[in-house]
């Protein structure tokens, strides 16, 4: 009976050491206003709905101010292992799985690179705010088949108002 004990603490000891290994959950990082540049455009990343984040299985996390600037990097860094991907929430700003949010695609809607996309964590609120606006709902899956084109017409619009402190000419 004594032995029997001992092997059952062992086993639950070593079930412990085991789940204690496995993967821990990734979560996004805060962005940092000041700092941060967006890895594909190079400009400033706001702490706002338009954010989106990369992390690496390596741990490295690279910030995008555009979900369209996230996939541009995916689509040329097919090689790098990502560990996970995160968007923010139009509405609330909170940080989503980018594969558990719902999508909403129109020419109009302005980002920052403009792509025209924004992300939403519940799908009613994204047919709501096509509903009331315009545009076309997405899943994550045809999000991965959108063809990412900036709106050059938005682009020279967000120029004029801002300047010529924003570079038109982005290589991607």
């Amino acid at each position: 009976m004594k032995w029997k004990g001992i092997l059952m603490t062992m086993f639950a000891i070593l079930v412990l050491a085991v789940a204690g290994c496995s993967k821990k959950e990734v979560k996004p990082v805060a962005i940092d206003e000041k700092n941060d540049k967006c890895a594909v455009c190079n400009m400033a990343v706001m702490d706002n709905q338009f954010a989106t984040e990369i992390i690496l299985e390596n741990g490295k996390t690279l910030v995008f101010d555009d979900i369209g600037c996230m996939y541009k990097w995916l689509g040329e860094h097919k090689d790098e292992k990502v560990q996970a991907r995160f968007v923010r929430d139009y509405n609330t700003k909170d940080w989503i799985e980018a594969d558990k949010a719902t999508y909403v695609y129109d020419k109009s809607i302005r980002t920052p690179m403009a792509y025209n996309v924004i992300s939403f964590k519940d799908k009613k609120d994204a047919e709501d705010f096509v509903s009331k606006n315009k545009g076309t709902v997405l899943t994550y899956k045809e999000l991965e088949d959108h063809k990412w084109e900036r709106n050059k017409e938005m682009m020279m619009k967000m120029k004029q108002e801002h300047g010529t402190n924003m570079e038109m000419n982005h290589s991607h």
